[in-house]
């Protein structure tokens, strides 16, 4: 915000899983480069809301007009360029809008949901200029974070939840922020509506499905999968009967996952 288009940080990619509030980091970066500079043009776009209005600019034949408004802004915020994969012809668009950002030192701040060079579909070059500037993986929150988050959240709704029943959800919902609200929501609709009280057995009782889908969703075949991914093996060499060393660590970190 201090700073913006300094090419320490531009482009600014954000990339991690769903729901761990990638977008919201975004809009703050946004709303900071507007305080620090209150006529700032700052310019918020969705990957399909880009994808749609170049459509729209062809089809009338107006790509000098569409190219033109990313020239009077001073930052470009956009969301999910994963789907700009397999996309050429918006791939080469925003490729030239990317080029004459940076080149006029306009700040460019990006979410993925993953690092890009693992986004197939997605021009080298293209992966080349994400990579220019400062990526931040947005890791998934760790026990001690959820539960607070659980908490905090349950303190925004008027909501009473012991701590004990904050720790189970904390421990059960492994993967997002979102996960763990739309458990919140379930838990608190329930309560409200039966009027019973939020207790260990309660969530227990009440949360029995998504509990079930989400211990589900972190199934062994998911582990070995992210392992692998991890360590760049193949699912093949880490299940394989082979004792190298270099899968020596994968597995155990595998195993003490599952």
């Amino acid at each position: 915000a201090q700073k913006p288009g300094d090419r320490a940080h531009n482009p600014l990619l954000l990339y991690g899983s769903t729901g761990l509030g990638k977008t919201h980091l975004m809009f703050a970066a946004g709303n900071a480069l507007r305080q620090a500079n209150p006529a700032a043009k700052v310019m918020y776009l969705r990957s399909e809301q880009f994808f749609s209005a170049m459509i729209r600019a062809l089809q009338d034949k107006a790509m000098d007009q569409f190219k033109r408004q990313f020239q009077q802004i001073d930052a470009l915020l956009i969301d999910d360029i994963q789907f700009f994969a397999g996309k050429d012809r918006t791939q080469e668009e925003f490729f030239h809008t990317f080029n004459a950002l940076f080149d006029g030192r306009q700040q460019i701040i990006l979410t993925c949901d993953r690092y890009p060079r693992e986004v197939e579909g997605l021009e080298p070059r293209l992966k080349s200029r994400l990579a220019w500037g400062l990526s931040v993986a947005i890791d998934p929150p760790d026990f001690e974070t959820r539960a607070a988050i659980v908490l905090a959240k349950a303190r925004e709704r008027g909501a009473d939840i012991p701590d004990d029943v904050a720790f189970l959800i904390a421990k059960k919902m492994r993967s997002n922020v979102r996960d763990l609200e739309g458990a919140l929501n379930t838990l608190v609709a329930r309560a409200n509506f039966t009027g019973r009280s939020i207790t260990v057995e309660f969530a227990q009782e009440t949360l029995r499905d998504l509990l079930r889908a989400q211990q589900q969703a972190i199934g062994i075949p998911n582990i070995q999968k992210t392992v692998a991914d991890y360590y760049g093996l193949q699912m093949k060499d880490l299940l394989s009967k082979r004792r190298t060393r270099s899968l020596a660590r994968p597995r155990q970190v595998a195993m003490a996952l599952a």
